[in-house]
């Protein structure tokens, strides 16, 4: 349970091949939560140091005080950030509207970096208000939203915050819609599993772009089957280490071990074979060129 700078590295220059306009570090996916202070500021300098300024590193720095974000977002510029990414606390005793607003408007304003909005809408534990997301959305220093909450209602916030504020980028962070956020004006995706998915994705935003909406749903489609097919199904059995363990197949990752324990069933265990079988040029693009 260390972290393995060898396959970071990997990690790096595979999602450098999907061409992946960035990054997003210490997520939830990337298991940021669980990690030390030590493992995520390891984390943010390998990477810094392996992508070289090529694409933009964001990096969540979610706390439950602004203190403690303020000082993640200082750590995080010196390792090479360029965005901080704020999620909905892991813990509030008062998590009343006007708290909330105050814990995200002090970190906003005295932030180091330019910052990010990560709306979890009802699956964080704590569920940020709509009128509070609005405030949040016009601050001068938020320059982009990621949209994980599956909700149209807060999908239309952004967007009318968008209009508002048209230097605001809005990014879906719910990759089985993926084609209704962009449909909707969303400027693109940022997804939990864009290290396996990054080059599928991007050609559904392509087939948006171009108007094709009929190949942009065939290849979301494909998309959730890929994923559900490594998350262990709808009941996403095995998320972080289906996942993993699809990275160690195809030569990225060394373990498929995971802080929050996710078991590797049978089941999953059949299934990533079978993908690597049928998707792998989706998977590896370009592999055999």
């Amino acid at each position: 349970m260390r972290l393995d700078t060898a396959s970071v590295r990997r990690m790096v220059k595979h999602h450098l091949r999907l061409g992946i306009k960035g990054l997003f570090l210490a997520g939830t996916n990337g298991e940021g939560p669980w990690m030390t202070e030590e493992q995520r500021r390891l984390l943010v300098r390998t990477v810094a140091a392996g992508v070289k300024g090529k694409i933009p590193l964001a990096v969540q720095v979610t706390d439950n005080s602004a203190a403690r974000i303020l000082r993640n977002m200082a750590t995080a510029r010196e390792d090479g950030a360029d965005i901080a990414v704020i999620a909905p606390p892991y813990f509030m005793t008062r998590a009343t509207p006007d708290a909330i607003l105050k814990l995200y408007v002090e970190a906003i304003r005295d932030s180091p970096l330019p910052v990010g909005i990560y709306d979890r809408g009802a699956y964080g534990a704590v569920k940020v208000p709509g009128a509070v997301l609005r405030k949040l959305y016009a601050e001068k220093n938020v320059v982009l939203v990621k949209d994980s909450s599956s909700d149209p209602d807060r999908r239309d916030l952004a967007l009318a915050a968008r209009r508002a504020k048209p230097s605001l980028t809005l990014l879906n962070g719910d990759e089985f819609h993926c084609v209704d956020y962009l449909k909707a004006g969303f400027d693109g995706l940022l997804l939990g599993g864009g290290v396996f998915n990054g080059w599928l994705a991007g050609r559904i935003m392509d087939a948006v772009s171009a108007g094709d909406l009929t190949l942009a749903e065939r290849l979301q489609l494909r998309m959730n089957r890929l994923m559900f097919a490594v998350y262990g199904g709808k009941k996403i059995k095995c998320w972080l280490s289906g996942e993993k363990k699809l990275l160690v197949e195809m030569g990225i990752f060394s373990t498929w071990r995971n802080y929050p324990d996710y078991p590797l069933t049978p089941v999953c265990q059949r299934a990533i074979a079978h993908v690597m079988r049928t998707e792998r040029d989706w998977l590896l693009p370009g592999e055999r060129s």
